[in-house]
């Protein structure tokens, strides 16, 4: 078979294959759309590959080359005996004013469902759609749905997991979705809504499509509105770790909404008194994956640098035992923050019970196996004080002589 040369100007610059969907930009250099559109939407500057001259990142100001598509299709059906593959005329891309017109068909009840159910469709069809539909503020307007449900009280499923889908679908990067939700209470306050009412049915679909976004929205919200988050908020997301049907993926969004809500003082109280310690130690009692349980115990340790935090923990029979049988078994990352716990226990909550409870049920001898055991030298520190500290109650114990020259394999 004879090869062919293919002509110059039938070849993406980006790409450089055969144009299916040429464009021109504006600068008038024709691309592949599916090219230069992710070159618009990945470069940190945004300019034309060819001439470096500025382009405005929008794909609505890409404009078809027909022509140049014709002279491509005809060219290729003209050498298809030599293994040239025919090139399909492409869909015409999703205009601004498509989808303009479902917006707008937001504004009236009879109309409402099925405008979303479209806006869906096209979210899911391309990265293409996404980004025009991101461009048009579609992302603003399924905020507002999701607020307006919320205010108004009603629970229409298929709204409201519609809205929630297609604000998923869009969402990506934080720097355009913070102005959206990241600077009221009002988008969080709406999800938790939606978290407590689908809870309260058991609605485990609802409650799988809405905690992932709660995540998404937590780490784009400004630090100073997550010190005002109420105690009915911690309790929605401790009530949310304790249904073991929902989605691996629904509980580590509300382990990471608490991490990094607990990262201001005032909310560690709050997640304490909302359960959080308790639930924390249960979950972990259930022999989690390995990342789950470096989520349960860094939670674990901004908890339990609280006094309510240490108090809750001790309290529950299994909190030392828990963290003493995952020490040395799980990862650096668990150990590290396995002894600070013991470390915060030790120095602050140790009463002569929990001092005893330690030796007992083998905590005192998984710090002696840390000291003996390859792994950072600052965690060895760390579990040489905590020994230390209560050296009189520990010293005359037969495990500590029994586990110092023992090395546990990882």
């Amino acid at each position: 078979m004879a090869e062919v040369e293919i002509p110059q100007y039938f070849v993406c610059p980006i790409s450089f294959q055969i144009m299916e969907d040429p464009v021109t930009t504006v600068t008038g250099i024709t691309y592949d759309r599916e090219g230069i559109e992710e070159w618009l939407r990945k470069a940190k500057h945004c300019v034309c590959p060819v001439t470096k001259q500025s382009l405005p990142r929008s794909t609505q100001y890409l404009t078809p080359n027909h022509t140049l598509r014709r002279l491509i299709q005809a060219w290729c059906s003209a050498y298809t005996a030599n293994g040239v593959d025919r090139i399909p005329t492409p869909k015409t891309p999703l205009s601004m004013i498509q989808v303009q017109k479902l917006l707008k068909g937001l504004e009236a009840p009879h109309s409402c469902g099925t405008s979303l159910e479209k806006l869906h469709a096209l979210a899911t069809q391309s990265q293409r759609n996404r980004t025009c539909m991101a461009e048009a503020g579609v992302a603003r307007a399924m905020v507002k749905v999701i607020n307006k449900n919320f205010k108004d009280g009603n629970t229409n499923t298929s709204s409201v997991q519609e809205a929630l889908r297609i604000v998923h679908l869009l969402w990506n990067n934080h720097s355009s979705m913070k102005p959206l939700v990241g600077e009221s209470l009002d988008f969080i306050y709406s999800l938790t809504w939606i978290l407590k009412h689908y809870l309260d049915d058991n609605n485990i679909k609802m409650v799988n499509e809405a905690m992932p976004l709660l995540k998404l929205t937590i780490e784009v919200a400004d630090s100073t509105l997550l010190g005002n988050l109420s105690l009915e908020f911690f309790k929605e997301m401790v009530r949310t770790l304790r249904k073991r049907t929902l989605s691996q993926q629904t509980i580590k969004s509300a382990l990471h909404v608490l991490i990094q809500t607990s990262l201001l003082g005032r909310n560690r109280t709050r997640i304490v008194e909302a359960g959080a310690v308790t639930q924390l130690i249960e979950l972990e009692l259930e022999k989690p994956e390995k990342n789950m349980t470096e989520l349960i115990f860094n939670l674990l340790a901004h908890l339990c640098s609280c006094a309510d935090g240490r108090e809750q923990f001790v309290r529950h029979a299994a909190g030392i035992a828990v963290v003493s049988k995952r020490v040395l078994r799980v990862s650096a990352a668990t150990d590290d923050r396995a002894i600070h716990v013991f470390s915060v226990i030790a120095k602050f909550s140790a009463s002569n019970t929990v001092v005893l409870e330690m030796l007992r049920v083998g905590a005192v001898s998984k710090l002696c196996m840390v000291m003996q055991a390859d792994c950072a030298s600052y965690l060895k520190e760390k579990a040489r004080d905590i020994l230390r500290l209560h050296s009189k109650v520990w010293n005359n114990s037969p495990c500590i002589q029994l586990y110092l020259f023992t090395r546990h394999q990882r």
